[in-house]
């Protein structure tokens, strides 16, 4: 029986998705579990799995078109199959086709495409990093692997039996195989948190381009994941009642945990954010009010603390990655897991339960020398919060002036759940946080 390759959801707000690439032909044999064709969704790039075997009979959409989810894409069966009930002579769907069946559509990136409801616990990270523990292999000794992750496990000489599987039933998918190879070596051979991210290098600075001759302008389409940010700006700005409360922190002993623990841990490179999401998840835990959404006729006020990072991608647009049951982590923890999104999210290879379901979130650009902005809040969340640079500047200490290290936080809050005092008290348990994170030991 012929295979239907559908155009996945991959999330909540997902309506559409781009063809990428197909990285088979028509004509090409195809196993249960090859990778077929790479999408664009409003959040991340996926893979798509061949759900039955045979040959790659009919693509219906090629590489660049966007069409909506459940769209029948290509069609996989025997060579001598009859698949004109399938499709019509000029490629297009027939009504036979409308929608994906949840058999027929292929794993996200090696798991479900349904997005989990927002108040669902995820796991705890596995100890020692973020990556889950390789699964035991099947009774006949043989690892599950996609044909693409087996090739470029060989390419890179790695063994396909010491990297953990994020794919159903613990099969290892072609990003598996990316993370295990940016680890070293006894990292990837303990399954460790996924290689620190470097800091970029500043731009040198370069003589002015000559003045363009070309065309007055061009209009670049919107990519996916623009349009979402489009459309979901326009629900939080306009209908949002924002207001803004800005505090100054001392950061002097923060900057003395951090280099502490850099010396100890030279891999670890604790920075100033992963402090300062340490001490948000535990100020939240104080002010649960804060830690809350609104929801039309009712405030939910949520139980855990999931952290959401705002996260400029490589390709231009902003993904949200999310720390779960962050005021239950480690500083170390929330380290290697910070890392370890941010650098999938720049690499539009998150998983689609890893972007969804944050309570509270928190952007920084201090990295860009940005000292304040205020951010615009991620509906339905209540709150978010803006950080700036840490930066030296002349204080007021004991009567005389001296070199103080300070960073400058805006909380952006929806009216409607927050109140003006409640966002001060908050900001106020954060200030004393940073200012004495022997806290966060606690």
């Amino acid at each position: 029986m012929a295979a239907k390759v559908m155009m996945p959801k991959g999330s909540d707000t997902m309506t559409e998705g781009k063809v990428l690439k197909w990285l088979k032909k028509e004509g090409d044999p195809v196993s249960t579990g090859d990778t077929v064709v790479e999408i664009e969704t409003d959040k991340v790039d996926m893979e798509v799995e061949a759900m039955g075997g045979g040959v790659l009979r009919k693509i219906l959409v090629q590489a660049g078109k966007v069409v909506p989810v459940g769209e029948l894409l290509a069609v996989i069966g025997k060579p001598d199959e009859d698949i004109s009930a399938l499709v019509k002579g000029d490629g297009k769907v027939t009504s036979a086709a409308p929608s994906a069946p949840a058999s027929a559509v292929a794993a996200a990136a090696g798991k479900g495409t349904a997005a989990p409801p927002a108040t669902a616990p995820a796991p705890a990270p596995a100890a020692g990093g973020t990556l889950p523990a390789a699964p035991a292999p099947p009774s006949g000794g043989r690892v599950l692997a996609s044909p693409l992750a087996r090739k470029m496990a060989k390419e890179l000489g790695l063994d396909l039996g010491s990297i953990p599987g994020t794919g159903p039933g613990g099969r290892i998918i072609r990003q598996d195989v990316e993370r295990s190879a940016a680890l070293p070596s006894h990292a990837r051979a303990a399954a460790g948190g996924a290689a620190p991210l470097r800091a970029p290098a500043p731009t040198p600075l370069r003589r002015p381009p000559a003045a363009p001759t070309g065309p007055e302008f061009f209009d670049a389409p919107l990519s996916s994941m623009r349009k979402t940010i489009a459309t979901r700006l326009v629900q939080s700005k306009g209908p949002v009642p924002h207001f803004y409360l800005t505090i100054e922190v001392d950061m002097k002993r923060a900057k003395e945990l951090r280099e502490s623990a850099n010396l100890l841990d030279p891999e670890l490179k604790l920075s100033y954010n992963d402090i300062i999401l340490k001490a948000c998840a535990a100020a939240l835990r104080q002010h649960p009010e804060v830690n809350a959404s609104f929801q039309g006729e009712s405030i939910r006020y949520h139980n855990r603390v999931h952290l959401g990072m705002a996260v400029a991608t490589d390709g231009g647009g902003l993904i949200t990655p999310v720390i779960r049951n962050a005021d239950a982590m480690s500083l170390q923890e929330i380290s290697r897991e910070t890392k370890d999104l941010v650098g999938r999210a720049r690499a539009r290879k998150l998983l689609p339960d890893e972007y969804v379901g944050s309570t509270f979130s928190v952007s920084n650009l201090g990295m860009m020398g940005i000292e304040e902005f205020s951010a615009v809040i991620n509906p339905p969340e209540g709150a978010i919060l803006a950080v700036g640079a840490v930066t030296e500047k002349p204080v007021v200490a004991d009567g005389r002036v001296e070199v103080g290290l300070r960073c400058r936080l805006t909380l952006s809050c929806d009216h409607r759940v927050v109140d003006g005092a409640t966002g001060a008290k908050f900001l106020q348990t954060l200030k004393q946080i940073l200012e004495n994170p022997v806290y966060l030991a606690f």
